[in-house]
This record gives C-alpha cells, sequence and structure tokens, in this order.
C-alpha cells in the first residue's frame, strides 16, 4: 500500500498532514549495474562500524541510521524523509483532524527550526508565532544539531503541560515564550456572512474541506435568503492536505473539466483530476483570498480559478509547492515510512507552480508599506528546492533589463491601519459590492 501526501504545504509539522491511500502497482525501473552501489554499501558499513568502536562516546546505531537516511532524502528535496515507526503511528492518528502539540507547521533552515504557518485557534496562533519565525531552543535547550523529527517530538507532549520556546524573528531581540500544550482540533471550515458577502475560511485541506464547503454554503444561503451576492473563499495560510480534497472544493464552483494533473519522470505517468459537473455555487461570484503561507492544495484550488476564469485571485503570491510526496509504509509501517517526491503538479493550463507561487490578479497586501524591503519566505527559500521545470532562468537574466520588468501594483493599507481589522478582507467584500467584479475578472482573463 502507497500512501500519497499530493498537497502538502510544509515539510514536516508538529501536526502532521491528513493523508488517503491508493493502489497503485509498482513500476518496473531499468537499474544501473550494482556494483558500484555495493561498494559504497559496503564503504558505509566500514564507516558505521568505525564510528561505533572509536567514537569519543558511545553511540546509537539505530538513530545514526535514521539520521543517514534522513540525509540522503532530504538532499534530493525539503519534502522527502524517512519516517520512523513512532512518528509514522502518530501520523495515521493525526489524520482524524485531532492531535496533541502546539499548531504549526514547520521546516528544518539552517539548522533551525522554522515555522511555515501556525494553525488557526491553537496555541502557536494565539501566542502570536508568525510564518518565518526561527525556533531556536526549547526550555532553553539549543535545536542546532537536532533533526526536525526530534524537534517536533519535543514540542509535542501531554495537554495542559507548559513549554517554553526561544523565537528568532528578523529585526527583533530573541522571543522567550510560554504555551500551554493542547489537544488541537482543527475547525477545518467556518463561515458568516461579513457585510453582506459570504465569507468562507477552510483552514487544511483535510477528509472535511469539501463536505465541510459544502454545508457552509447551503448554510449561508439559506442565512441570506437562497441568494449570495459574492462569496470570499479564504485560503492564506492553508499548508494544504489531501489532493483529492482540492478537486472536490474546485468542483463546488467548477461544472466540470480539468483541476489538476500531476507528472512523473516517465512520459506516461501523468494523471489528470477532473471537477464533478454540476457546481454548487454556479454564478455566485468568487473571490479567493491567498497569501504567502498557502500552499499546494490552496494553490491547486486557486490555479484552477485562475486558468478556468471562475474567480479572482486576491492577496500575496502564495508559497510554491507544486511537488507530490507518496508515503509508502515499510513492512506495513513496523518499520515506519519513506516519504518521497514522485511527481509534480500542474494547473489546468499547464503551469507548474514549483518555487514560483500563484501570482494574485489583483495584489494586496495584509500590512501597510513601511519602506522595509521584506524577502519573500516561499518554497524557493527550503534547503534542495525543486525548481520551476518551466522558468529557464538562463534566458531570463540574457533578455531581460530594466525596461523588461514587469512592477506588480501593490495595493497597501494605510499607514495607521489596524492589522487586525484585515485589509485584504475588506478590499475583497468592496470588491465584490462595487459593482465592478465582472470587469475585473474580465480584464484579468485578458
Amino acid at each position: 500500500m502507497k500512501i500519497v501526501l499530493p498537497a502538502l504545504g510544509s515539510v514536516a509539522a508538529i501536526a502532521l498532514f491528513a493523508f488517503s491511500t491508493t493502489n497503485q502497482s509498482a513500476v518496473a525501473v531499468e537499474r544501473p549495474a550494482y556494483d558500484e552501489t555495493f561498494e559504497q554499501l559496503e564503504l558505509f558499513a566500514d564507516v558505521l562500524a568505525r564510528v561505533r568502536s572509536q567514537y569519543v562516546v558511545e553511540v546509537d546505531d539505530s538513530a545514526l541510521i535514521e539520521d543517514a537516511m534522513n540525509g540522503m532524502l532530504q538532499s534530493l528535496d525539503p519534502h522527502s524523509s524517512y519516517i520512523n515507526a513512532a512518528a509514522f503511528r502518530e501520523m495515521r492518528l493525526d489524520t482524524k483532524g485531532e492531535y496533541g502539540g502546539l499548531g504549526m507547521e514547520v521546516t528544518m533552515e539552517d539548522g533551525f527550526v522554522k515555522v511555515i504557518s501556525p494553525i488557526d485557534d491553537t496555541p502557536a496562533k494565539r501566542a502570536g508565532i508568525l510564518a518565518g519565525d526561527f525556533i531556536t531552543e526549547i526550555e532553553g535547550k539549543s535545536l542546532i544539531g537536532a533533526t526536525l523529527n526530534e524537534a517536533v517530538g519535543q514540542m509535542r507532549g501531554k495537554p495542559g503541560e507548559p513549554i517554553n520556546i526561544t523565537i528568532i524573528r528578523e529585526g527583533e531581540d530573541p522571543l522567550y515564550i510560554d504555551i500551554i500544550r493542547e489537544v488541537i482540533k482543527r475547525q477545518t471550515v467556518k463561515h458568516e456572512i461579513k457585510d453582506g458577502v459570504g465569507y468562507i475560511r477552510i483552514a487544511q485541506f483535510n477528509e472535511k474541506a469539501a463536505n465541510g464547503l459544502k454545508d457552509s454554503i447551503a448554510a449561508l444561503q439559506q442565512e441570506n435568503g437562497g441568494k449570495l451576492p459574492g462569496l470570499v473563499l479564504d485560503l492564506r495560510g492553508n499548508p494544504g492536505g489531501l489532493l483529492t480534497q482540492s478537486v472536490e472544493v474546485s468542483s463546488v464552483f467548477l461544472n466540470g473539466g480539468e483541476v489538476v494533473s500531476t507528472r512523473g519522470r516517465r512520459s506516461d505517468d501523468v494523471n489528470i483530476y477532473n471537477a464533478e459537473k454540476g457546481q454548487m455555487a454556479k454564478d455566485v461570484p468568487l473571490i479567493v483570498l491567498v497569501d504567502g503561507a498557502s500552499a499546494s492544495a490552496s494553490e491547486i484550488v486557486a490555479g484552477a480559478m485562475q486558468d478556468k476564469g471562475r474567480g479572482l485571485i486576491v492577496g500575496m503570491t502564495t508559497f510554491g509547492k507544486g511537488s507530490v510526496q507518496d508515503v509508502i509504509p515499510l513492512r506495513g509501517g513496523r518499520d515506519g515510512a519513506l516519504k518521497i517526491t514522485t511527481q509534480r503538479y500542474y494547473t489546468p493550463n499547464g503551469r507548474s507552480i514549483q518555487s514560483s507561487g500563484i501570482t494574485p490578479d489583483i495584489t494586496i497586501s495584509a500590512i501597510p508599506d513601511d519602506g522595509e524591503e521584506r524577502k519573500r519566505f516561499s518554497e524557493a527559500s527550503l534547503p534542495n528546492a525543486i525548481e520551476n521545470e518551466n522558468e529557464d532562468q538562463d534566458d531570463f537574466e540574457e533578455t531581460t533589463d530594466e525596461t523588461d520588468v514587469v512592477e506588480v501594483k501593490i495595493d497597501y493599507p494605510p499607514e495607521d491601519f489596524e492589522i487586525s481589522d484585515d485589509y485584504q478582507l475588506q478590499q475583497a467584500i468592496a470588491l465584490l459590492k462595487s459593482g465592478t467584479y465582472a470587469e475585473k475578472l474580465a480584464e484579468a482573463r485578458g
């Protein structure tokens, strides 16, 4: 059995992601001669034996081998890794949408744990932890040299137990934050009427996302007298989840047609995923809100809506996670599992968003312009990130000069604007109510 994580938004997580199963037959691959490989394996065994016998302190063989496997896999890309048996058991429990911990997606960068996104209504979110923060210490103990799984394990614990973490944030002194662990229960979908317009937020594409969206639309329609004048679908900070759920969510807004395709390294390794016919929210003006922490399944939905001309994409450029991981249990999970990148995914028009993300139709910042240049944290920022194969950087550098650069116009909130008032959402609602939605959509689609 092979478990597919086609649309994940981070390398690892204190909240490990939901997954689905698929019955795919093994594919025979032509292999090179084994002689050189066996020689290298003998070399590895020799090194391991010398470490065991001569290193200054006694070492744990299983830990060394696990680290070696992770080193091999993580040198390929930031999303491939070995998952030990204990972590794999936790992963399977976490697919229920409930788990213990702090509530944030994290990755490893430069030897530190880096936050990709805090999760709504969790201790991490309430403590003010932000995407891009580095976690450098836990209970005063440095994380330098720790693996990502080890760091995640230290942050897990019994609900109600306190934990102190040290945060490094650009331009600020270290932050020492006390957090109480909780059982994290994700409310996958939320909805309400905001200023006469329907608003739905999807926090993650787990197994509850599509049904939650359908229930929310039905509730909003009933609350608003049977018709919605417009709908804002908020995917900001959504790190991804199940590919199947991204297709089902897209089906709510599309009457059939391609949502996404995945392609492996062989020419015949192509899968096309189509929306179901009979969209639920037919003719409802749609705005999809995204930001730099919208990843993977979020980008699939945003890319499909953009390519199909079904809605306006508003916010900031997305994370750029355009690869597919398979999680393959080893000996039924008794020896853990192998998580390995097997495919890239593409929008209906054949665009790869890997490392580049989805560029909004209307770019709106959540924070005022303070004149400071901020580096975008994205998939491309991660070590060994897979490049976007559709972009020829050499040609770009040869042909681009100052006159060729297209400057993206960013709508910033006023200087005294309170971030908590959510400028992006306010502008999206204003656009839906202004009567210019159709004009803006036609303009965006050329």
